[in-house]
């Protein structure tokens, strides 16, 4: 994608996931000049002098080449400026499903649009000003949002709160630029420079870009989710643990050993952290080629995940096979559940001392899913308490943060070293170029099309 190309072009995309039976509506968007065009091409108001007028939607029919009725729809004019994209924007409504949709799609492509490509609008909406960076990346964690926190930052981030921010620092900055920079042109004019109440303003900005820092661990974690797999020998509960966490009858339960033999996957969201849980194969030797088969993808998921849940059953103890297992992952992050603790025997089990996450269960019963919920935090989390975030950087926006506080750094080491104000204004520069790569204003090719194109194509 070339952010540079010229956007006379009118491009159009399905803007609805598209799964059978599925969804009612899918919708059909286009951008451009000649959207409108495009749209009164193939779709045919009900009522024969309806006018078209921007965000008023007209019911009719969408037709193909030779006039044939493809769909009873709604279509939607939207005059440039006051669209997503800052030009005009048409959609139509059609029934849901695949088909129709795409037949709609291809008139639209028929009739001169061009498909867009992924991130397309987004970054239209960006290149007229409509949008920041900031916000286009949160127009992809909404759409992406796996829990209820996620989606409530994403919203925070596409209302500008981050982009907001970040340009207040800058501003902060630009001010101490400004006062450099006109003391390095009228030095003889202005009184000397007051060192301290500089480096006071310049911790003060250093203070609020550690805060914001301290945003994206959390984020990351609330935007990804973790990978968890339980794991253990056969019929220890595995697949009970799996059914009472999850809250479903996801996997099948048997006093057979063996009876799982593929993955069985659940999602939830554990403290605000979405989770995909997996129940895997009962580890063991096996003849059955099947069971082997299930064994081995257990084992090859164990080293793919991001936390390891080992069952055991308290009634058999820990048993040389638990041993085994426990030795193959022990350097994994790892939380113990002790199943069946109603059958256990009085005098208790021997565990490794090591393993500092444990919990009693009784899976069947339903019984131990808090503490299991708590350890699984405490785990991800380090034990380290996590803020209710309203805003938080991404990898990339972390990236560039850090790049700006690392030139401030240089800047308290040019001053200690007693520089002249040429090599301040140089990393001060730095550091604003550094914060304008997270808003957008100084952006390179390369980076917009790194971010767009992780975009969905009709977003």
């Amino acid at each position: 994608m070339d952010p540079t190309a010229p956007l006379a072009d009118t491009i159009a995309a399905i803007a609805t996931a598209v799964v059978p039976e599925q969804g009612s509506v899918g919708i059909v968007r286009l951008s451009g000049s000649r959207a409108l065009p495009i749209v009164q091409a193939i779709f045919t108001p009900a009522r024969r002098n309806a006018v078209w007028e921007s965000h008023r939607l007209l019911y009719g029919w969408i037709r193909d080449e030779k006039g044939q009725i493809l769909d009873e729809a709604l279509a939607v004019w939207m005059q440039a400026p006051r669209s997503y994209t800052r030009e005009d924007v048409t959609e139509l409504h059609c029934h849901g499903g695949i088909m129709v949709v795409q037949a709609t799609l291809q008139q639209c492509l028929r009739q001169g649009a061009r498909l867009a490509q992924p991130g397309e609008f987004s970054l239209r909406a960006f290149l007229n000003g409509r949008i920041d960076l900031t916000q286009a990346e949160s127009v992809a964690d909404l759409v992406a949002a796996r829990s209820p926190q996620a989606a409530r930052m994403a919203l925070a981030g596409l209302q500008g709160k981050l982009g907001g921010s970040i340009r207040a620092l800058r501003q902060e900055l630009l001010g101490l630029l400004a006062e450099i920079e006109a003391r390095l042109d009228f030095e003889e004019d202005l009184p000397p420079l007051d060192v301290a109440a500089w480096q006071a303003r310049l911790q003060a900005i250093q203070a609020q870009m550690q805060a914001l820092l301290a945003t994206a661990e959390r984020g990351q974690l609330l935007r990804t989710g973790v990978k968890v797999a339980i794991v253990g020998r056969p019929n220890v509960g595995k697949s009970s643990l799996l059914n009472a966490w999850s809250g479903q009858d996801r996997a099948i339960v048997t006093d057979l050993p063996g009876t799982t033999r593929d993955l069985v996957e659940s999602h939830l969201v554990v403290k605000g952290i979405p989770v995909q849980l997996l129940d895997t194969a009962g580890i063991r030797a096996t003849e059955d080629p099947v069971e082997r088969l299930g064994v081995e993808r257990s084992q090859r998921l164990a080293q793919a995940a991001d936390v390891l849940v080992l069952v055991i059953d308290a009634q058999a103890g820990w048993t040389a096979a638990d041993a085994a297992i426990y030795e193959s992952i022990r350097h994994r992050p790892l939380i113990l559940v002790i199943n069946k603790t109603d059958l256990a025997p009085p005098e208790g089990i021997p565990l490794p001392p090591e393993i500092a996450h444990r919990v009693p269960a009784v899976a069947a019963q339903g019984k131990g899913i808090p503490e299991l919920e708590r350890a699984l935090e405490q785990l991800v989390t380090q034990g380290r308490p996590q803020p209710n975030l309203e805003i938080s950087l991404n990898q990339r926006q972390a990236a560039a943060l850090r790049q700006a506080q690392a030139s401030l750094e240089q800047v308290g080491q040019a001053i200690q070293a007693q520089l002249p104000l040429d090599f301040w204004s140089i990393d001060l520069r730095g550091a604003l170029h550094a914060l304008g790569q997270i808003t957008g204003e100084e952006i390179s090719e390369s980076v917009l099309d790194q971010i767009f194109s992780r975009f969905c194509i009709g977003k």
